[in-house]
Order: C-alpha cells, then sequence, then structure tokens
C-alpha cells in the first residue's frame, strides 16, 4: 500500500502539517515509521482523514444544506465581465477553478477579486487520473 509523509498527507486534504501531525498524536490517524525512519502515514488512513477534515471544514464553514457534494471554498482570483456572460477564477487551495457564468450571476452575489467564495461543482461526467 501506498504511504505518505505528514507533509504530503496535510497537503492532499488542504490542512496545515501541523493539523496533521496533532491528529496523529492524538490517535486521529494511524502513522508508522518507514524504513528510512520517517513518520507516514498508509494511504488508506489518508483517504479516511482526508474525509475527516472535510466534514470538519464543511462543519466550521457554516455551509448551506445542498445536494452539491463537490465543495471548493477558495478566494475569486478573476472576473471577466461580457455583455452577457462572465468568467470567474477561484484558486481552492492547490485547486484553480474556472466557471462561466451569466453576468448576473456574478453581480448578484457581488462576486469580485479578492472575496471568499466557494465553487460547487455538479457534474455528469468527471475524469479522473491515477496519480
Amino acid at each position: 500500500m501506498q504511504t505518505y509523509t505528514i507533509g504530503q498527507a496535510a497537503r492532499l486534504p488542504g490542512v496545515s502539517p501541523d493539523t496533521a501531525r496533532r491528529r496523529a498524536d492524538a490517535g486521529r490517524v494511524a502513522t508508522h515509521r518507514d524504513p528510512a525512519g520517517r513518520r507516514v502515514i498508509g494511504g488508506r488512513d489518508l483517504a479516511a482523514f482526508a474525509v475527516e477534515a472535510g466534514q470538519g471544514a464543511a462543519a466550521e464553514d457554516g455551509a448551506p444544506h445542498t445536494s452539491a457534494r463537490n465543495a471548493f471554498p477558495g478566494i475569486v482570483t478573476a472576473v471577466r465581465l461580457g455583455d452577457v456572460a462572465a468568467r470567474i477564477g477561484i484558486q481552492a487551495g492547490l485547486h484553480r477553478i474556472v466557471s462561466l457564468l451569466t453576468r448576473e450571476a456574478v453581480a448578484e452575489p457581488g462576486l469580485a477579486v479578492g472575496r471568499r467564495a466557494t465553487a460547487r461543482v455538479k457534474s455528469t461526467s468527471v475524469h479522473i487520473d491515477r496519480a
């Protein structure tokens, strides 16, 4: 099974290395030492940790009740307005999300560069690449 260092385990679910270390110290995620003596987390344990981290972030964020499960909280990095449509860029941790919306859908919630926003994705076609 693939293993991850504490730093890698923190980056994947978007928490700080200190948070990952504290959760490991508290026994909330299992760790062991690899042959080089580094503290590592197994892939299955990291997956469970990532789910827990995501649920905790949603609860802290006061996320609305929605059927869209793919939520990416971040900051608006670009707004390009056209006559009818608009293009919005959001940086959500390591993820860059670009969305095409109506101009009205941008103006109504006051989306602007530097504002916090959450991109919610609901799709019938998802492509997943193995790393």
